[in-house]
């Protein structure tokens, strides 16, 4: 399969073109992905720690300069629009919002006053913008009860809650949701992921969201890519990755129905034409 494999009657809304990223000018960290997000779709980008995961976000939402990166081939589009030129703050504008790995709140502030951050570039007036807070606080009824705790020290799982709501105070088109599993017990990772798929379902917000754990992950996404090096190795729907042999046995450590002693797996045993 490739990345022209997502089936919709309409232009998707996020289309990555065979970009390549070099970090120092030396360092080549993406070689050649390519990917479609159709519109109020959930899509995963799944592979191991270092695979380029988040280089792939940070590129399509243009952080990479911070990190002495630079996209030297490709192209992407937003809606038909090329946006790999424009600023991180347009993008914001156009409503592509990232939520960072790691839960980067502002620690000093507030739940509330986190919150509400997420709203500065917005124009509608303070109305719309309460009404909108209080619909992050519906989805994340937690921050409601916390709203005047300071985030530095609300627990993990309230962190993500804020970083996303956050986002979402922005009115994004599409979300770029980077490991929200990380650091979480499973039951809060439960707990997100639920309401991601709410949103999805309920707001309309089209997500692309980088994630290790590919079992919570293809349980909410509709469609994944899994990258290995850089590169897309193998993509389809959550149900074809679920059911395939490879991912089963190397993402999802499942081999003909039994659990596998990892230490006994050798990387070099992958399908060759994952790498076709």
């Amino acid at each position: 399969m490739n990345a022209t494999a997502i089936q919709t009657d309409t232009k998707p809304m996020l289309e990555v073109n065979n970009i390549e990223v070099i970090y120092d000018h030396v360092i080549l960290v993406l070689k050649g992905v390519s990917l479609e997000v159709p519109e109020q779709g959930i899509v995963a980008l799944l592979g191991a720690n270092g695979a380029g995961k988040s280089t792939t976000l940070k590129a399509i939402s243009n952080l990479l300069r911070p990190e002495r990166g630079d996209i030297t081939k490709g192209t992407i589009e937003f809606r038909g629009e090329r946006i790999d030129r424009l600023t991180s703050s347009d993008l914001v504008r156009q409503g592509v919002i990232q939520v960072m790995e790691g839960r980067h709140c502002f620690e000093h502030l507030t739940v509330e006053e986190n919150l509400l951050t997420g709203a500065y570039t917005r124009k509608d007036g303070n109305a719309a913008i309460q009404r909108d807070l209080e619909l992050v606080y519906s989805y994340f009824p937690r921050l409601k009860e916390r709203f005047k705790a300071q985030a530095g020290y609300t627990s993990g799982g309230e962190q993500q809650m804020v970083v996303i709501g956050r986002a979402l105070m922005s009115r994004p088109k599409m979300v770029l949701l980077d490991e929200p599993s990380m650091g979480l017990a499973p039951q809060l990772v439960e707990e997100i992921f639920e309401i991601v798929g709410r949103l999805n379902a309920e707001e309309g917000v089209t997500f692309l969201l980088a994630e290790q754990n590919t079992n919570i992950a293809l349980r909410y996404a509709k469609y994944g890519y899994i990258l290995e090096n850089g590169r897309v190795v193998l993509d389809g729907t959550a149900d074809e990755l679920r059911e395939n042999k490879d991912v089963k046995e190397f993402y999802l450590g499942i081999s003909q129905g039994e659990r596998v002693n990892f230490r006994k797996v050798k990387h070099y045993r992958r399908r060759k034409r994952w790498l076709a």
